[in-house]
């Protein structure tokens, strides 16, 4: 099998070709560059993880090609981004850049030369009735089906998650054993194409500042002030610059440049049960066409736990009842739904 595997020269990958070459595969790899080098704010260092993957092909004996996407992921990725923001909605760059950079331009491109593509994803396939399907991952902590919940059939079907069915753990325990050169470097913490760019930093390049009131929303008394409403998401706790707290953002009024905060955790207007989903996204297939309503698990945000509710059409999307409140819904993130007797992946829809 001709295997093309994603290289970012962290530890997941790593033990990635460690694992096909000990399956007898000799797989070609790619680190995709999306940085960008003429830009002190932007520029996200790629020196030393093309060093990390120059040294696990050389170790190896596996190719190793860089593949520049640094325009495409601008173009595409950031500009969504952008826009989301803009609007007062919470953008996940994170699930974008899977779905056209590293599985759509990258496959266009390079990858459909290949068999198969493999990545550090922490997720599983699972084949049922000639069709294949995304499903958790062993780790659940580590899961990231929810990053990739807005790929197609096609993607899922030629994709290999070899770290899918490892503890974190077991993965660091391979690396070490191996002696592999990044065993003990740090899991990346920053999102997608940003690396340590600092968020707020980027923002203010693209939106700058605009001053505007941070108001109580029970008493509408004016708390303090904020540099821009896009700096701010539903559910944020830091980052307010207030005392007395904890505050939260509970909602924006984004043509007046308003913030409006609670405080404490309890208080009942951080909290909803339901949410709207437009332009729904099934991975695989329709499992629901013939049903009114239907029983899942979700997400709302990246976190180890699901939450069980249920789902219904409706004329302009899906509309989801959880069996628990829920805290901080943020319109424009993604609502990631999962089979409940399952541990498949249906898909996603943004938060409406």
């Amino acid at each position: 099998m001709n295997i093309a595997a994603l290289l970012s020269g962290g530890v997941d990958s790593s033990v990635v070709v460690h694992l096909l070459k000990e399956s007898g595969y000799t797989p070609t790899l790619f680190y995709i560059k999306i940085g960008m080098d003429d830009d002190e704010l932007l520029h996200c260092s790629s020196e030393e993880d093309i060093e990390m993957a120059s040294l696990i092909a050389k170790r190896y004996g596996c190719k190793l090609e860089i593949v520049d996407l640094h325009q495409d992921y601008w173009d595409n990725v950031v500009a969504y981004t952008i826009e989301k923001v803009k609007l007062g909605l919470t953008p996940n760059p994170d699930v974008m850049c899977n779905k056209l950079i590293k599985f759509g331009v990258f496959e266009q491109r390079v990858g459909k030369g290949f068999d198969k593509t493999a990545t550090g994803h922490y997720a599983t396939t699972t084949e049922r009735n000639g069709k294949t399907y995304l499903s958790t991952a062993k780790d659940p902590v580590k899961d990231q089906t929810d990053f990739l919940a807005q790929i197609n059939s096609i993607q899922v079907s030629k994709l290999m998650f070899p770290v899918g069915s490892l503890m974190k753990n077991e993965v660091r325990d391979i690396a070490l054993r191996a002696n592999l050169p990044s065993a003990k470097r740090q899991d990346s913490q920053g999102i997608c194409f940003l690396g340590k760019v600092n968020y707020n930093d980027f923002i203010r390049r693209y939106l700058g500042e605009k001053e505007g009131p941070i108001v109580e929303l029970e008493t509408g008394k004016i708390l303090g002030r904020h540099k821009g409403y896009w700096f701010h998401t539903v559910g944020q706790r830091k980052g307010l610059g207030l005392s007395g707290g904890p505050w939260y953002v509970i909602k924006k009024d984004v043509p007046g440049n308003i913030v409006y905060a609670s405080k404490g955790f309890d208080v009942e207007a951080q909290y909803g049960n339901e949410f709207s989903m437009k332009n729904f996204h099934f991975i695989t297939d329709n499992p629901w066409e013939n049903m009114s309503e239907v029983d899942v698990t979700f997400k709302i945000r990246h976190t180890p736990e699901f939450t069980k509710g249920k789902i219904a059409k409706t004329n302009d999307g899906y509309h989801l009842i959880s069996e628990h409140k829920l805290q901080g819904i943020a319109p424009g993130q993604f609502g990631v739904i999962y089979d409940a007797q399952s541990n498949i992946c249906i898909g996603s829809g943004e938060i409406a």
